[in-house]
């Protein structure tokens, strides 16, 4: 006789032998668990998902706001060019400044001369283009030791307490009771020299407690973060903590604020050269030029009409990057 026909054994989803692929089929494909990637066995790079975006720091991410950001796009290109005529001037002149015919005093606009002449027949074009490199030099190094200055004590304040925190407290409290350009008055009527330099100190003198200020609150509120109390724990020093911690996540604050500041400390050495305290003659600043066309306003409205639009093209572009820089790095603004 024949032998009887002999079957497999039905195997179930759960057993250790697979299904056949018809059973499988019949099943919907659920012939067994999923397969693990990285599990002995799969298939080499078997359900493995691309990484949807790698995150992204606080600065990385604030650069791509700002890139995106109109506000921050026109300041930008405005303070780019100031920074380039203030650095060569001769990219848009060729005339001494100081080099000046008494038979031109007060004349308009000609060839070669589109902003005409002042009182002393200098070119107003070749004054205006050179006086930024006055202004903005003052501004750009009265911020950085500001803030170099302030940032540090105002740190260190933060970080240790104690008495430091106190004695620099009341340090600044000195300094924020005198108006600046009181100050200003003050200090720069008794310096006989009237270059940019004798105007930074002053302003680096009166400007540090703000910006210290900042700093302190920064560090205090970083000071408690989770990471911060971690690291001490793990046995950083507080060289360490101070370097690698605590300055890279306080020290937004203190830069949005100096970048402000910049544009006010461009209008105050304005300010205290229109008033014969700041820079001198020869020095071609725009508040010298601003002080001598405002007695001719009159007869000369040209005279003042140039050197105070690029003043206060330059203090509006510096103020107009300090809020864009303000909107990126504020978490609070998103």
């Amino acid at each position: 006789m024949p032998e009887p026909e002999r079957h497999e054994p039905f195997q179930t989803a759960g057993s250790g032998t697979p299904l056949p692929a018809v059973e499988a089929e019949t099943m919907g494909g659920l012939a067994g668990p999923p397969e693990v990637p990285g599990a002995p066995g799969a298939p080499q790079g078997a359900g493995v998902q691309p990484a949807a975006g790698r995150a992204r720091s606080l600065w990385s991410d604030a650069w791509h706001d700002l890139r995106r950001n109109p506000v921050f796009l026109v300041s930008g290109l405005l303070i780019v060019f100031f920074v380039l005529i203030a650095v060569w001037p001769s990219l848009l002149t060729g005339t001494d400044p100081l080099d000046c015919d008494i038979t031109l005093s007060q004349e308009g606009s000609r060839s070669g001369h589109p902003f005409g002449f002042d009182t002393q027949g200098c070119d107003v074009f070749a004054r205006t283009v050179y006086g930024a490199r006055a202004s903005v030099t003052v501004g750009v190094c009265a911020t950085a030791g500001a803030a170099l200055l302030g940032g540090v004590l105002g740190g260190l304040a933060g970080f240790f307490g104690g008495w430091w925190d106190a004695l620099l407290s009341r340090i600044a409290d000195m300094f924020f009771a005198i108006p600046m350009l009181l100050g200003g008055l003050v200090f720069l009527s008794v310096v006989p020299s009237g270059s940019v330099w004798p105007v930074v100190g002053f302003i680096v003198l009166l400007g540090w407690p703000q910006l210290a200020r900042i700093a302190r609150g920064s560090v205090l509120t970083v000071k408690q973060a989770d990471f911060v109390q971690a690291a001490r724990a793990l046995g950083a020093g507080n060289t360490r903590l101070l370097l690698r911690h605590l300055a890279p996540n306080a020290v937004a604050p203190v830069i949005v604020v100096a970048t402000i500041a910049l544009g006010t400390y461009i209008a105050l050495e304005a300010t205290l050269s229109y008033l014969g305290v700041g820079l001198k003659p020869p020095t071609v600043s725009w508040g010298i030029d601003i002080s001598e066309a405002s007695k001719q306003i009159r007869n000369a409205p040209h005279m003042l009409l140039w050197p105070a639009g690029a003043l206060s093209l330059t203090v509006l572009a510096f103020i107009m990057l300090g809020d864009a820089v303000r909107d990126a790095l504020d978490p609070k603004l998103r």
